[in-house]
Protein backbone atom coordinates (compact mmCIF):
# COMPACT_ATOMS: atom_id res chain seq x y z
CA UNK A 1 0.00 0.00 0.00
CA UNK A 2 2.82 2.41 0.92
CA UNK A 3 4.54 1.55 -2.35
CA UNK A 4 1.39 2.48 -4.28
CA UNK A 5 1.20 5.85 -2.48
CA UNK A 6 4.86 6.50 -3.29
CA UNK A 7 4.23 5.70 -6.96
CA UNK A 8 1.26 8.08 -7.02
CA UNK A 9 3.39 11.03 -5.91
CA UNK A 10 6.23 10.09 -8.28
CA UNK A 11 4.01 10.91 -11.28
CA UNK A 12 3.99 14.69 -11.63
CA UNK A 13 0.67 15.01 -13.49
CA UNK A 14 -1.16 12.68 -11.09
CA UNK A 15 0.38 14.40 -8.07
CA UNK A 16 -0.73 17.84 -9.32
CA UNK A 17 -4.25 16.57 -10.01
CA UNK A 18 -4.62 15.07 -6.53
CA UNK A 19 -3.28 18.23 -4.85
CA UNK A 20 -5.66 20.39 -6.91
CA UNK A 21 -8.62 18.16 -6.01
CA UNK A 22 -7.78 18.26 -2.29
CA UNK A 23 -7.35 22.06 -2.43
CA UNK A 24 -10.80 22.47 -4.00
CA UNK A 25 -12.34 20.23 -1.34
CA UNK A 26 -10.70 22.34 1.38
CA UNK A 27 -12.22 25.48 -0.19
CA UNK A 28 -15.60 23.74 -0.24
CA UNK A 29 -15.34 22.89 3.45
CA UNK A 30 -14.28 26.45 4.31
CA UNK A 31 -17.29 27.85 2.46
CA UNK A 32 -19.53 25.49 4.44
CA UNK A 33 -18.71 27.55 7.57
CA UNK A 34 -19.49 31.06 6.24
CA UNK A 35 -23.06 31.88 7.39
CA UNK A 36 -25.77 33.67 5.45
CA UNK A 37 -26.31 37.21 6.84
CA UNK A 38 -29.24 37.84 9.16
CA UNK A 39 -29.60 34.36 10.71
CA UNK A 40 -29.91 33.73 14.45
CA UNK A 41 -27.45 30.83 14.81
CA UNK A 42 -28.66 29.67 18.25
CA UNK A 43 -32.34 29.56 17.20
CA UNK A 44 -31.36 27.80 13.96
CA UNK A 45 -29.41 25.17 15.92
CA UNK A 46 -32.44 24.44 18.13
CA UNK A 47 -34.70 24.27 15.09
CA UNK A 48 -32.51 21.66 13.38
CA UNK A 49 -32.18 19.59 16.54
CA UNK A 50 -35.97 19.21 16.53
CA UNK A 51 -36.19 18.63 12.75
CA UNK A 52 -32.96 16.78 11.99
CA UNK A 53 -34.73 13.76 10.52
CA UNK A 54 -36.70 13.69 7.32
CA UNK A 55 -36.31 16.11 4.43
CA UNK A 56 -34.08 18.65 6.21
CA UNK A 57 -31.67 15.94 7.31
CA UNK A 58 -31.58 14.55 3.77
CA UNK A 59 -30.75 17.95 2.26
CA UNK A 60 -28.18 18.65 4.98
CA UNK A 61 -26.46 15.35 4.25
CA UNK A 62 -25.81 16.33 0.62
CA UNK A 63 -24.52 19.77 1.62
CA UNK A 64 -22.09 18.42 4.21
CA UNK A 65 -23.69 20.29 7.13
CA UNK A 66 -23.82 23.60 5.25
CA UNK A 67 -27.64 23.56 5.20
CA UNK A 68 -27.86 22.95 8.95
CA UNK A 69 -25.68 26.01 9.59
CA UNK A 70 -27.30 27.96 6.72
CA UNK A 71 -24.00 28.93 5.11
CA UNK A 72 -23.30 30.25 1.62
CA UNK A 73 -23.05 26.65 0.33
CA UNK A 74 -26.37 25.59 1.92
CA UNK A 75 -27.90 24.60 -1.43
CA UNK A 76 -24.74 22.76 -2.38
CA UNK A 77 -24.81 21.03 -5.73
CA UNK A 78 -28.53 20.06 -5.59
CA UNK A 79 -29.72 22.74 -8.10
CA UNK A 80 -27.05 21.60 -10.57
CA UNK A 81 -28.21 17.99 -10.24
CA UNK A 82 -31.83 19.06 -10.77
CA UNK A 83 -30.86 21.09 -13.86
CA UNK A 84 -28.98 18.08 -15.24
CA UNK A 85 -32.08 15.94 -14.74
CA UNK A 86 -34.20 18.42 -16.67
CA UNK A 87 -31.67 18.55 -19.53
CA UNK A 88 -31.58 14.73 -19.69
CA UNK A 89 -35.36 14.64 -19.99
CA UNK A 90 -35.40 17.43 -22.59
CA UNK A 91 -32.76 15.59 -24.63
CA UNK A 92 -34.96 12.51 -24.73
CA UNK A 93 -38.18 14.43 -25.55
CA UNK A 94 -37.29 17.39 -27.79
CA UNK A 95 -35.50 16.89 -31.17
CA UNK A 96 -33.53 20.16 -30.80
CA UNK A 97 -31.72 18.99 -27.67
CA UNK A 98 -31.30 15.50 -29.16
CA UNK A 99 -29.52 17.06 -32.16
CA UNK A 100 -27.30 19.06 -29.82
CA UNK A 101 -26.27 15.89 -27.98
CA UNK A 102 -25.14 14.37 -31.30
CA UNK A 103 -23.11 17.38 -32.49
CA UNK A 104 -19.96 16.43 -30.58
CA UNK A 105 -18.08 18.90 -28.40
CA UNK A 106 -19.96 21.95 -29.71
CA UNK A 107 -23.34 20.41 -28.85
CA UNK A 108 -22.16 19.25 -25.42
CA UNK A 109 -20.86 22.74 -24.64
CA UNK A 110 -24.24 24.19 -25.57
CA UNK A 111 -26.06 21.68 -23.33
CA UNK A 112 -23.62 22.46 -20.50
CA UNK A 113 -24.39 26.17 -20.95
CA UNK A 114 -28.14 25.53 -20.74
CA UNK A 115 -27.54 23.39 -17.63
CA UNK A 116 -25.70 26.28 -15.98
CA UNK A 117 -28.56 28.68 -16.74
CA UNK A 118 -31.03 26.17 -15.32
CA UNK A 119 -28.87 25.81 -12.18
CA UNK A 120 -28.98 29.56 -11.56
CA UNK A 121 -32.75 29.68 -12.11
CA UNK A 122 -33.39 26.78 -9.74
CA UNK A 123 -31.02 28.30 -7.17
CA UNK A 124 -33.04 31.54 -7.22
CA UNK A 125 -36.32 29.63 -6.76
CA UNK A 126 -35.01 27.38 -3.99
CA UNK A 127 -33.18 30.28 -2.33
CA UNK A 128 -36.40 32.31 -2.18
CA UNK A 129 -38.24 29.30 -0.75
CA UNK A 130 -35.58 28.85 1.95
CA UNK A 131 -35.69 32.57 2.83
CA UNK A 132 -39.49 32.45 3.17
CA UNK A 133 -39.27 29.29 5.29
CA UNK A 134 -36.65 30.82 7.60
CA UNK A 135 -38.89 33.83 8.21
CA UNK A 136 -41.93 31.73 9.07
CA UNK A 137 -40.19 28.86 10.94
CA UNK A 138 -39.16 28.77 14.59
CA UNK A 139 -39.70 27.01 17.90
CA UNK A 140 -41.62 28.45 20.86
CA UNK A 141 -41.94 31.79 19.11
CA UNK A 142 -38.17 32.13 18.53
CA UNK A 143 -37.49 33.74 15.18
CA UNK A 144 -34.72 32.30 13.00
CA UNK A 145 -34.13 35.72 11.43
CA UNK A 146 -32.58 38.48 13.51
CA UNK A 147 -34.98 41.20 14.65
CA UNK A 148 -34.99 44.51 12.85
CA UNK A 149 -34.15 43.14 9.40
CA UNK A 150 -36.51 44.10 6.60
CA UNK A 151 -38.33 41.09 5.12
CA UNK A 152 -37.59 41.76 1.45
CA UNK A 153 -34.02 42.84 2.18
CA UNK A 154 -33.45 39.50 3.93
CA UNK A 155 -35.05 37.54 1.08
CA UNK A 156 -32.98 39.36 -1.55
CA UNK A 157 -29.68 38.96 0.30
CA UNK A 158 -30.39 35.27 0.99
CA UNK A 159 -31.27 34.53 -2.64
CA UNK A 160 -28.15 36.32 -3.93
CA UNK A 161 -25.88 34.63 -1.37
CA UNK A 162 -27.20 31.10 -1.91
CA UNK A 163 -27.24 31.47 -5.71
CA UNK A 164 -23.66 32.77 -5.75
CA UNK A 165 -22.60 29.90 -3.47
CA UNK A 166 -24.21 27.30 -5.75
CA UNK A 167 -22.62 28.88 -8.84
CA UNK A 168 -19.21 28.75 -7.15
CA UNK A 169 -19.68 25.10 -6.11
CA UNK A 170 -20.74 24.25 -9.69
CA UNK A 171 -17.60 25.97 -11.02
CA UNK A 172 -15.43 24.06 -8.54
CA UNK A 173 -16.98 20.77 -9.64
CA UNK A 174 -16.26 21.49 -13.30
CA UNK A 175 -12.67 22.52 -12.51
CA UNK A 176 -12.11 19.37 -10.47
CA UNK A 177 -13.39 17.20 -13.33
CA UNK A 178 -11.10 18.97 -15.80
CA UNK A 179 -7.94 19.48 -13.75
CA UNK A 180 -8.32 17.03 -10.89
CA UNK A 181 -8.99 13.34 -10.28
CA UNK A 182 -12.46 11.82 -10.62
CA UNK A 183 -15.78 13.51 -11.23
CA UNK A 184 -15.85 16.90 -9.50
CA UNK A 185 -19.59 17.04 -8.75
CA UNK A 186 -19.55 13.50 -7.32
CA UNK A 187 -16.49 14.28 -5.20
CA UNK A 188 -18.20 17.35 -3.72
CA UNK A 189 -21.20 15.24 -2.73
CA UNK A 190 -18.79 12.55 -1.48
CA UNK A 191 -16.98 15.08 0.74
CA UNK A 192 -20.27 16.40 2.11
CA UNK A 193 -21.40 12.90 3.09
CA UNK A 194 -18.09 11.64 4.53
CA UNK A 195 -17.61 14.73 6.70
CA UNK A 196 -20.72 13.76 8.65
CA UNK A 197 -19.44 10.30 9.63
CA UNK A 198 -17.51 11.41 12.77
CA UNK A 199 -20.58 13.28 14.07
CA UNK A 200 -22.79 10.25 13.40
CA UNK A 201 -20.36 7.99 15.27
CA UNK A 202 -20.27 10.36 18.26
CA UNK A 203 -24.08 10.50 18.32
CA UNK A 204 -24.28 6.70 18.29
CA UNK A 205 -21.83 6.43 21.20
CA UNK A 206 -23.79 9.07 23.14
CA UNK A 207 -27.07 7.18 22.60
CA UNK A 208 -25.38 3.96 23.74
CA UNK A 209 -24.11 5.65 26.91
CA UNK A 210 -27.58 6.98 27.73
CA UNK A 211 -29.13 3.56 27.11
CA UNK A 212 -31.22 4.51 24.06
CA UNK A 213 -29.15 2.12 21.93
CA UNK A 214 -28.30 -1.34 23.29
CA UNK A 215 -25.14 -3.26 22.51
CA UNK A 216 -27.23 -5.76 20.52
CA UNK A 217 -28.62 -2.99 18.30
CA UNK A 218 -25.13 -1.53 17.79
CA UNK A 219 -23.71 -4.91 16.78
CA UNK A 220 -26.66 -5.51 14.47
CA UNK A 221 -26.14 -2.10 12.83
CA UNK A 222 -22.42 -2.88 12.39
CA UNK A 223 -23.18 -6.25 10.77
CA UNK A 224 -25.81 -4.71 8.50
CA UNK A 225 -23.36 -1.96 7.52
CA UNK A 226 -20.63 -4.46 6.58
CA UNK A 227 -23.04 -6.69 4.63
CA UNK A 228 -24.62 -3.77 2.76
CA UNK A 229 -21.24 -2.20 1.88
CA UNK A 230 -19.97 -5.57 0.61
CA UNK A 231 -23.15 -6.11 -1.42
CA UNK A 232 -22.93 -2.61 -2.95
CA UNK A 233 -19.28 -3.10 -3.95
CA UNK A 234 -20.11 -6.53 -5.44
CA UNK A 235 -23.07 -5.30 -7.48
CA UNK A 236 -21.37 -2.08 -8.63
CA UNK A 237 -18.38 -4.04 -10.00
CA UNK A 238 -20.37 -7.01 -11.37
CA UNK A 239 -21.41 -7.36 -15.01
CA UNK A 240 -22.98 -9.84 -17.40
CA UNK A 241 -20.56 -10.91 -20.13
CA UNK A 242 -22.22 -11.51 -23.50
CA UNK A 243 -19.92 -13.76 -25.62
CA UNK A 244 -19.12 -12.44 -29.11
CA UNK A 245 -17.26 -14.41 -31.76
CA UNK A 246 -15.76 -12.87 -34.90
CA UNK A 247 -15.62 -14.90 -38.10
CA UNK A 248 -12.33 -15.33 -39.90
CA UNK A 249 -11.75 -13.44 -43.12
CA UNK A 250 -8.77 -13.55 -45.46
CA UNK A 251 -7.18 -10.57 -47.23
CA UNK A 252 -4.32 -11.66 -49.42
CA UNK A 253 -1.98 -13.83 -47.41
CA UNK A 254 -3.29 -12.60 -44.06
CA UNK A 255 -6.15 -13.97 -42.02
CA UNK A 256 -8.13 -11.57 -39.83
CA UNK A 257 -10.74 -12.24 -37.18
CA UNK A 258 -11.48 -15.50 -35.50
CA UNK A 259 -11.36 -13.80 -32.10
CA UNK A 260 -13.57 -14.64 -29.16
CA UNK A 261 -14.43 -11.71 -26.89
CA UNK A 262 -17.34 -10.51 -24.77
CA UNK A 263 -19.62 -7.51 -24.32
CA UNK A 264 -19.81 -6.51 -20.61
CA UNK A 265 -23.19 -5.24 -19.38
CA UNK A 266 -23.34 -3.93 -15.82
CA UNK A 267 -26.08 -5.13 -13.51
CA UNK A 268 -26.56 -1.53 -12.38
CA UNK A 269 -25.78 0.30 -15.60
CA UNK A 270 -27.56 3.47 -14.43
CA UNK A 271 -25.21 3.66 -11.41
CA UNK A 272 -26.32 6.21 -8.78
CA UNK A 273 -28.24 8.41 -11.24
CA UNK A 274 -31.80 7.06 -10.54
CA UNK A 275 -31.84 7.67 -6.75
CA UNK A 276 -30.24 11.10 -7.18
CA UNK A 277 -32.79 12.06 -9.83
CA UNK A 278 -35.68 10.66 -7.77
CA UNK A 279 -34.67 12.36 -4.50
CA UNK A 280 -34.04 15.67 -6.29
CA UNK A 281 -37.50 15.63 -7.87
CA UNK A 282 -39.17 14.76 -4.56
CA UNK A 283 -37.49 17.79 -2.95
CA UNK A 284 -39.53 20.13 -5.16
CA UNK A 285 -42.83 19.74 -3.23
CA UNK A 286 -41.09 20.91 -0.03
CA UNK A 287 -39.91 24.01 -1.87
CA UNK A 288 -43.37 24.67 -3.31
CA UNK A 289 -45.14 24.30 0.07
CA UNK A 290 -42.96 27.08 1.50
CA UNK A 291 -44.65 29.55 -0.88
CA UNK A 292 -48.18 28.92 0.35
CA UNK A 293 -50.20 28.20 3.48
CA UNK A 294 -53.02 26.32 1.72
CA UNK A 295 -53.97 23.39 3.92
CA UNK A 296 -54.20 20.64 1.29
CA UNK A 297 -50.88 21.67 -0.25
CA UNK A 298 -49.28 21.54 3.19
CA UNK A 299 -50.70 18.02 3.71
CA UNK A 300 -49.26 16.85 0.39
CA UNK A 301 -45.88 18.34 1.30
CA UNK A 302 -45.89 16.67 4.71
CA UNK A 303 -46.69 13.28 3.16
CA UNK A 304 -43.60 13.62 0.92
CA UNK A 305 -41.17 13.79 3.83
CA UNK A 306 -38.42 11.12 3.63
CA UNK A 307 -39.34 8.10 5.72
CA UNK A 308 -43.10 8.38 5.19
CA UNK A 309 -44.83 5.48 3.44
CA UNK A 310 -46.13 7.56 0.51
CA UNK A 311 -42.65 9.06 -0.01
CA UNK A 312 -41.03 5.61 -0.09
CA UNK A 313 -43.58 4.32 -2.61
CA UNK A 314 -43.02 7.27 -4.96
CA UNK A 315 -39.27 7.03 -4.41
CA UNK A 316 -39.17 3.36 -5.47
CA UNK A 317 -41.42 4.01 -8.49
CA UNK A 318 -39.16 6.86 -9.66
CA UNK A 319 -36.05 4.72 -9.17
CA UNK A 320 -37.55 2.04 -11.44
CA UNK A 321 -38.54 4.66 -14.02
CA UNK A 322 -35.13 6.34 -14.13
CA UNK A 323 -33.30 2.99 -14.18
CA UNK A 324 -35.07 1.96 -17.39
CA UNK A 325 -34.99 5.52 -18.78
CA UNK A 326 -31.26 6.05 -18.23
CA UNK A 327 -30.37 2.55 -19.46
CA UNK A 328 -32.36 3.20 -22.65
CA UNK A 329 -30.36 6.40 -23.19
CA UNK A 330 -27.01 4.69 -22.58
CA UNK A 331 -27.58 1.47 -24.54
CA UNK A 332 -29.24 1.13 -27.92
CA UNK A 333 -29.56 -2.63 -28.68
CA UNK A 334 -30.23 -2.01 -32.39
CA UNK A 335 -27.10 0.12 -32.76
CA UNK A 336 -24.97 -2.35 -30.78
CA UNK A 337 -26.24 -5.24 -32.93
CA UNK A 338 -25.43 -3.31 -36.13
CA UNK A 339 -21.90 -2.55 -34.92
CA UNK A 340 -21.31 -6.21 -34.04
CA UNK A 341 -22.61 -7.31 -37.44
CA UNK A 342 -20.55 -4.67 -39.25
CA UNK A 343 -17.41 -5.94 -37.54
CA UNK A 344 -18.10 -9.49 -38.64
CA UNK A 345 -19.12 -10.68 -35.17
CA UNK A 346 -22.05 -12.62 -33.81
CA UNK A 347 -23.34 -13.99 -30.52
CA UNK A 348 -23.08 -17.82 -30.55
CA UNK A 349 -26.51 -19.31 -31.10
CA UNK A 350 -28.08 -15.94 -32.06
CA UNK A 351 -28.49 -14.78 -35.66
CA UNK A 352 -26.87 -11.39 -36.46
CA UNK A 353 -29.06 -8.33 -36.97
CA UNK A 354 -32.57 -8.08 -35.56
CA UNK A 355 -32.37 -11.32 -33.53
CA UNK A 356 -29.23 -10.04 -31.80
CA UNK A 357 -30.93 -6.70 -31.00
CA UNK A 358 -33.94 -8.51 -29.47
CA UNK A 359 -31.64 -10.76 -27.42
CA UNK A 360 -29.60 -7.79 -26.11
CA UNK A 361 -32.78 -5.87 -25.29
CA UNK A 362 -34.14 -8.82 -23.26
CA UNK A 363 -30.87 -9.14 -21.36
CA UNK A 364 -30.80 -5.40 -20.63
CA UNK A 365 -34.42 -5.46 -19.43
CA UNK A 366 -33.70 -8.28 -16.97
CA UNK A 367 -30.49 -6.69 -15.72
CA UNK A 368 -32.17 -3.30 -15.32
CA UNK A 369 -35.05 -4.84 -13.37
CA UNK A 370 -32.61 -6.53 -11.00
CA UNK A 371 -30.59 -3.32 -10.67
CA UNK A 372 -33.75 -1.34 -9.86
CA UNK A 373 -34.67 -3.80 -7.09
CA UNK A 374 -31.15 -3.53 -5.69
CA UNK A 375 -31.20 0.30 -5.75
CA UNK A 376 -34.66 0.44 -4.16
CA UNK A 377 -33.62 -1.89 -1.33
CA UNK A 378 -30.47 0.12 -0.56
CA UNK A 379 -32.30 3.47 -0.76
CA UNK A 380 -35.19 2.44 1.52
CA UNK A 381 -32.75 1.01 4.08
CA UNK A 382 -32.21 4.35 5.96
CA UNK A 383 -35.95 4.68 6.62
CA UNK A 384 -36.05 1.17 8.11
CA UNK A 385 -33.00 1.76 10.32
CA UNK A 386 -34.27 5.14 11.58
CA UNK A 387 -37.85 3.96 12.17
CA UNK A 388 -37.23 0.56 13.77
CA UNK A 389 -33.70 0.82 15.22
CA UNK A 390 -33.58 4.54 16.11
CA UNK A 391 -30.31 5.02 14.21
CA UNK A 392 -29.34 8.71 14.60
CA UNK A 393 -27.89 9.03 11.09
CA UNK A 394 -28.61 8.11 7.49
CA UNK A 395 -26.86 4.85 6.57
CA UNK A 396 -27.44 3.44 3.14
CA UNK A 397 -29.52 5.00 0.42
CA UNK A 398 -28.11 7.47 -2.05
CA UNK A 399 -25.31 8.44 0.34
CA UNK A 400 -23.83 4.94 0.49
CA UNK A 401 -24.15 4.45 -3.27
CA UNK A 402 -22.38 7.76 -3.93
CA UNK A 403 -19.58 7.06 -1.46
CA UNK A 404 -18.87 3.57 -2.84
CA UNK A 405 -19.33 4.61 -6.49
CA UNK A 406 -17.08 7.67 -6.21
CA UNK A 407 -14.42 5.65 -4.37
CA UNK A 408 -14.45 2.96 -7.08
CA UNK A 409 -14.34 5.46 -9.98
CA UNK A 410 -11.59 7.58 -8.41
CA UNK A 411 -9.54 4.48 -7.62
CA UNK A 412 -9.94 3.25 -11.22
CA UNK A 413 -8.76 6.60 -12.61
CA UNK A 414 -5.70 6.64 -10.34
CA UNK A 415 -4.89 3.06 -11.34
CA UNK A 416 -5.12 3.99 -15.03
CA UNK A 417 -2.54 6.75 -14.45
CA UNK A 418 -0.24 4.27 -12.71
CA UNK A 419 -0.62 1.65 -15.45
CA UNK A 420 0.07 4.19 -18.20
CA UNK A 421 3.28 5.31 -16.51
CA UNK A 422 4.52 1.80 -15.72
CA UNK A 423 3.33 -0.04 -18.82
CA UNK A 424 6.86 -0.46 -20.26
CA UNK A 425 8.08 -1.69 -16.90
CA UNK A 426 5.41 -4.42 -16.81
CA UNK A 427 6.40 -5.53 -20.31
CA UNK A 428 10.08 -5.75 -19.37
CA UNK A 429 9.30 -7.77 -16.25
CA UNK A 430 7.21 -10.24 -18.22
CA UNK A 431 9.97 -10.66 -20.82
CA UNK A 432 12.56 -11.31 -18.10
CA UNK A 433 10.32 -13.92 -16.50
CA UNK A 434 9.83 -15.67 -19.87
CA UNK A 435 13.61 -15.75 -20.42
CA UNK A 436 14.13 -17.31 -16.95
CA UNK A 437 11.59 -20.05 -17.67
Amino acid sequence: MLEVVKNIFKIEELRNRIIFTLAMLVVFRLGAHIPVPGIDSSALSEFFKANSKGLLGNIDMFSGGAFRNMTIFALGIIPYISASIIMQLLTAVFPYFERLSKEGDAGRKKITQYTRYGTILLSVIQGFGIAATLESAGLSGNRLVLAGIDSWAFKLSTVITLTAGTAFVMWMGEQMSERGVGNGVSLIIFAGIVVGLPTASIQSIALFQTGELTIFILLMIAVIALVVIGAVIFVETANRKIPIQYARRQQGNRVFGGQFTHLPLKINSANVIPPIFASSILMFPATITSFTNVEWIQRVGNSLVPGRFFYNVLFVMMIFFFCFFYTAIQYNPVKIAEEIKRGGGFIPGIRPGNKTAVYLNNVLQRLTFGGAIYLSAVCVLPSVLITYFNVPFYFGGTALLIVVGVAIDTNAQIESFLLNQNYDGFIKKSKKRKKRF
